[in-house]
């Protein structure tokens, strides 16, 4: 029997590495040969090309509005569906999910017939000299979009196991809300609060369909780095496309390490706090 479980484990675990090894792996040992197949001069001048260096901008432009942004939001919505009970929670919490179910290219096209020149509030808002669509308020919209749920849907399982007593206990003995939260909430939410912003990043920064309706793609202006990389590989620019994909997955990598070094300290901490309760 436990030779059986022995072997079956084992034809499991070759199975997840060869599966992984195809389908991430060797996708990115292809991207960076691509990127540095003409060398690293290549690959430093792709990146610093000027169509290139804007959707770098552009893309961590978003990602630093899109952010904190939904940093506030999650927080606050965690705090408002964990601490609270009212009529129209269940709702809530399907409205914060929606993203996740609903394809981004329609997102995108929603936001057009919204604030497009022909949409709901197009005239008004080009009478009032805004411009929503085909302008960075437009990519920033899609991708709050997209990105919504991560850190709020963190949160909310972390603050429900977690409960209300050291809250209730700390506004007892005379702490106000904002000292609760400073000194009780957040240092038990911090690595769940740090997991989903690691995760909103990583989005932001990869977003392709809902960006590529609303961007308009005006190259040098409105494209952020997974179009750009689009429009680089169409023109059979192949190792520029290549060399910014590796920036991307770079940036990807850097990402996955953090969030590790996350996990790494949540079960650090958990078995500590276990130590010292025995």
């Amino acid at each position: 029997m436990n030779s059986r479980k022995t072997w079956s484990q084992f034809l499991l675990i070759i199975v997840a590495f060869l599966f992984l090894g195809a389908f991430l792996l060797l996708p990115l040992i292809v991207i960076f040969a691509g990127a540095f197949s003409q060398g690293l001069t290549v690959f430093l001048a792709a990146i610093n090309e000027p169509a290139a260096r804007s959707a770098i901008q552009l893309t961590l432009l978003v990602t630093v509005i899109t952010v904190p942004l939904q940093l506030l939001f999650g927080l606050s919505a965690a705090w408002l569906l964990t601490k609270f009970r009212f009529r129209g929670r269940q709702l809530l919490i399907t409205l914060i999910e929606v993203p996740f179910a609903v394809s981004p290219v329609i997102a995108g096209l929603v936001f057009i017939l919204l604030y497009g020149v022909h949409g709901f509030f197009g005239e008004w808002l080009q009478a009032q000299g805004f411009q929503i669509i085909f302008a960075v308020p437009g990519i920033v919209l899609a991708t709050m979009f997209v990105t919504l749920p991560f850190i709020a849907r963190e949160l909310i399982p972390l603050m429900e196991a977690q409960g209300s007593e050291a809250e209730e206990a700390s506004l007892t003995l005379g702490a106000g809300g904002w000292r609760t939260f400073w000194h009780v909430t957040l240092p038990a939410i911090k690595w769940g609060l740090l997991y989903g912003v690691i995760l909103c990043s990583a989005r932001a920064i990869g977003e392709f369909g809902a960006v590529s309706v609303v961007s308009g793609r005006i190259r040098g202006q409105t494209n952020t780095m997974p179009l750009h990389i689009e429009i680089l590989y169409n023109e059979y620019q192949f190792t520029a496309s290549f060399a910014v994909a590796a920036l991307m997955s770079l940036f990807a990598l850097v990402t996955i390490g953090v969030k590790q070094w996350v996990e790494w300290r949540q079960k650090r901490r958990s078995y500590d706090d276990l130590t010292e309760q025995n």
